[in-house]
C-alpha cells in the first residue's frame, strides 16, 4: 500500500498527518481487501476533511472495490 500526497495538499505537517490518518484507516480495512498492490492518491481537499469524513469516504471507496 502506497500513498501519493503532493505538495499542493499542504505543508509537510499536513501531508504527514493525512498519511498517518490514511494508514490507520487502511489497517482497519486491510483484512477485507483483495491481495495486491494499492496506490492511493490524495487531492488537496482531503486535508480539510475531518477524520470522520475521511473514514466515511474510505468506506465508500472500499464498498465500490467489492463490486465485481
Amino acid at each position: 500500500m502506497a500513498f501519493t500526497i503532493g505538495k499542493k495538499v499542504g505543508s509537510a505537517v499536513v501531508r504527514n498527518r493525512l498519511r498517518r490518518r490514511l494508514r490507520m484507516l487502511m489497517r482497519r480495512f486491510a483484512p477485507r481487501m483483495r491481495p495486491g498492490a494499492y496506490l492511493i492518491g490524495v487531492a488537496p481537499e482531503a486535508a480539510t476533511l475531518t477524520f470522520t469524513e475521511l473514514e466515511d469516504l474510505v468506506k465508500q471507496i472500499m464498498k465500490s472495490l467489492d463490486r465485481p
